[in-house]
């Protein structure tokens, strides 16, 4: 045990902190930093923000240059009836649009060669060949050819991808952003006790089996288990559970959770990436980087269209031409078409909702191991419950105390009952205390206590002779009971003792593991949903029927041994249904491999449920609707994107390639880049709003 002088010694070096503070909290922050982000999705976050930067200015210098380029155009001049001409004039315009391609433009030419050097042709190669093929005639035009320049449209055409391309990217920055949110929970100090002082250290120098002191208002630097003092903790940001969590000693905790209004001293049981914030982040990035469906439906569209932008560009340029119009207005054509054809929209279609999706579960503390599990989740029409530990508490609890003798009342029994029982080491002896004490009952001193083994234990309480025992003591000695609230406890499979004072049989406490109260919800709301719910568990038939009779359950199967629970859920699958089976994890394992979705509840600390394809952090059944909700919501919000964008195409590419020219309506290339960005953006945005 830790003195509590850690806390003076803190206070000792508090001066010495503050002044060197500022030094060691930045090389902490650096430490953490390297080890935390740099591993687990900083890098990506890094990129994007460099992109981001990168694409800002590239814009802004493009966007700069342009403004001669225009104004020097000779038909943007007839269009508006002025004359800027010298000489030289064109060349001017030819340097200006070749530093605009060279600088602005370089990021699609990086991208078309390597996209050709892994012959996987996409949106860059549509950008850069519409941008190259624009500028190199051009070019010619200056030099060699007579014609009619494409330098204003090839500028403007610039300036609107790099004006699209930055802001998608601030999308997928924010996209990102979730998992380096995450490593902000982390402390980056922490006060480490040694030798009955504390002293500062980064977090990263703490070891499993070190002592840290976690002050009020402070996070908690690892996980580990509390050994002295008792506090509140706001786990919110890790568990999603909104309620702080009392701790005292022998109590769990997580790093990253705040301690709200007490001291604490905790054991380092994990440090650093073993901690549990470390594994769900770690999960998150695998989950996000994981491909789903969808996403590959949407890449095989993205790359189909590619070659549609080409061939269509490609077609467009040649229709023009063969119809006599001349090579500029054809190439326009022909350009605007594989510009507005680009499939970016598509691409992002799936991953910035997978991205965002993943994050919000992992902020609620739903776990995703599984993608495509995880998207079968909107359809299911059965879920299937383990019983202990899942529906109900796990732990045994008085659900009922049932008075036999007029002279006593309820609270009395359970005075008597708890205070013979205190002394006692047995399970059920300590769920009969933990309910008196539920009650706020005050205990009486018992004498000539003793443990009668496979039988009960007896004593005296107030000078009275007091036993409580089991149905077996009572059958031999008072004969079997034939009280009708007895005998509907048997029925529903109740464990039973008996309170006996003075030789005289007074009352019977029924035990039973409690149902949590939040089952009725979680099972009222899948009905709402006509999702058939359905116990399967290896206690016996007479506790499965009165839980699954509690609950409102559609069907139960009882004493079912953890090998043939994974036959149950085939023979439930075999009926076509598409089944999701809950379960701790452990026993449950071949039924969560079997099952359509696996999902694990109550991990808790424990993330790596190698057998669960979701795993639920709270021990809260509440949480099942919640993720088929969010799965739904997931693919809806999918759906929307790939909807919009594929119809954006459908509409836009005639539109470029000319075929309402006879009207009047004609797109010109910036007009044509406007639209592509404009359907990018929709997409990042829409992704945004799921919620």
């Amino acid at each position: 045990m830790v003195s509590w002088k850690v806390e003076k010694e803190h206070k000792k070096h508090d001066h010495s902190r503050e002044e060197g503070g500022n030094k060691h909290l930045h090389r902490g922050q650096e430490h953490l930093h390297k080890e935390h982000v740099g591993e687990h999705g900083g890098h990506a976050h890094h990129d994007h923000k460099g992109m981001v930067e990168d694409f800002k200015r590239r814009f802004i210098w493009s966007s700069i240059l342009t403004i001669p380029v225009v104004l020097l155009s000779s038909s943007i001049q007839e269009f508006l009836g002025y004359s800027i001409v010298f000489p030289g004039s064109q060349y001017v315009q030819w340097i200006l649009s070749t530093i605009i391609y060279v600088y602005g433009g370089y990021p699609f030419i990086k991208g078309l060669v390597e996209e050709l050097r892994k012959r996987s042709p996409g949106m860059m190669t549509l950008i850069g060949i519409a941008i190259s093929v624009a500028y190199f005639y051009s070019t010619a035009v200056v030099f060699i050819i007579p014609g009619k320049t494409f330098f204003w449209e090839l500028a403007t055409l610039i300036d609107v991808m790099l004006l699209g391309h930055w802001i998608e990217m601030k999308s997928l920055l924010r996209a990102s952003r979730a998992l380096e949110e995450l490593v902000k929970t982390l402390p980056t100090i922490a006060h480490l006790v040694k030798d009955n002082e504390t002293v500062d250290v980064p977090v990263t120098e703490v070891s499993p089996g070190d002592i840290v002191l976690v002050k009020p208002g402070e996070k908690i630097p690892v996980d580990g288990i509390v050994v002295e003092g008792a506090s509140s903790v706001n786990e919110a940001m890790i568990t999603g559970e909104a309620k702080p969590v009392s701790k005292k000693p022998g109590s769990k905790v997580i790093a990253g959770a705040i301690n709200i209004d007490g001291s604490l001293v905790v054991k380092a049981l994990k440090t650093g990436k073993d901690t549990y914030l470390m594994q769900v982040i770690e999960l998150v990035k695998k989950a996000q980087e994981s491909k789903s469906r969808m996403q590959d439906l949407a890449n095989r569209a993205a790359r189909i269209l590619t070659f549609i932008g080409i061939g269509a560009g490609t077609a467009t340029l040649s229709f023009w031409l063969l119809y006599g119009y001349d090579f500029v207005f054809a190439l326009e054509r022909a350009v605007t078409v594989m510009v507005i054809t680009c499939p970016h929209a598509l691409g992002l279609a799936v991953p910035l909702v997978i991205a965002r999706s993943t994050s919000i579960a992992a902020m609620h503390g739903l776990l995703i191991r599984n993608r495509v599990a995880f998207e079968n989740a909107r359809n299911l029409q059965a879920v299937v419950y383990d019983k202990t530990g899942t529906l109900t508490k796990g732990v045994f609890t008085v659900t009922d105390v049932v008075v036999l003798d007029e002279d006593y009342d309820e609270e009395q029994v359970l005075r008597i009952a708890a205070s013979l029982e205190e002394k006692s080491e047995h399970p059920i002896a300590k769920s009969i205390v933990g309910y008196a004490k539920s009650k706020g009952i005050v205990f009486e001193r018992v004498e000539e206590f003793k443990a009668i083994p496979g039988t009960g234990v007896m004593g005296k309480v107030k000078g009275l002779h007091v036993m409580i025992v089991g149905p077996g003591y009572i059958r031999e000695h008072y004969g079997e009971p034939k009280d009708p609230r007895i005998l509907e406890l048997k029925e529903q499979g109740k464990t039973i003792v008996y309170l006996v004072v003075e030789n005289k049989l007074v009352a019977a406490l029924a035990l039973a593991d409690e149902i949590r109260p939040e089952a009725f919800e979680a099972v009222e709301k899948l009905r709402e949903r006509g999702i058939k719910t359905i116990l399967l568990t290896g206690d016996n038939a007479k506790v499965a029927k009165w839980v699954a009779e509690k609950l409102g359950l559609d069907e139960y199967y009882a004493e079912v041994l953890p090998h043939e629970k994974a036959q149950v859920i085939k023979k439930i699958k075999e009926k076509g249904l598409v089944v999701a089976m809950v379960g701790d994890g452990v026993n449950d394992a071949p039924a969560l491999v079997e099952a359509d979705v696996g999902i694990a509840i109550g991990a808790g600390t424990d993330v790596a449920v190698e057998s669960a394809d979701i795993v639920l952090v709270r021990n809260d059944p509440r949480d099942i609707p919640a993720l088929i909700d969010l799965a739904y919501r997931t693919y809806r919000k999918i759906f929307q994107n790939l909807l919009w964008a594929t119809g954006y195409n459908a509409i836009a590419i005639p539109l470029a390639a000319g075929v309402l020219y006879g009207y009047g309506i004609l797109l010109p290339p910036a007009a044509g880049a406007l639209l592509m960005s404009a359907s990018t953006v929709i997409v990042a945005a829409n992704s945004q709003l799921l919620k």
